[in-house]
């Protein structure tokens, strides 16, 4: 009576029930690096958007604290997209590609 597609609820045969987590998979980019400021949805205040770049969670984790690091500023990490506090895009771009990656400023 095993099933694949089953959601048992209780069952007397076995221990704890783990539902198998699905990985995350993200669409494959162009190879750009977009780095780009927004401030809808914010109240104003600025964030650098940093999309585009072609690493698991965990590399984009240690490199989003690298840039908080050097730009001595806080941030985030939101599926796949590293978000930096203020206006911060100059310095970002300098430090991507020095790191070897191809990087253009989007938006205005």
């Amino acid at each position: 009576m095993k099933d694949d597609n089953s959601r048992l609820v209780y069952s007397t045969e076995s221990g704890r029930i783990d539902e198998p987590k699905a990985a995350t998979i993200r669409p494959k980019g162009d190879g750009v690096v977009r780095i780009q400021r927004q401030t809808s949805g914010r109240k104003g205040k600025g964030v650098c958007l940093v999309t585009g770049i072609d690493m698991d969670d965990a590399q984009l984790a240690t490199l989003a604290a690298e840039l908080k690091k050097k730009c001595g500023c806080g941030g985030s990490l939101k599926d796949g997209v590293i978000e930096i506090q203020g206006d911060k895009r100059d310095l970002i771009k300098s430090l991507l590609e020095a790191k070897g990656m191809k990087v253009k400023l989007a938006g205005g």
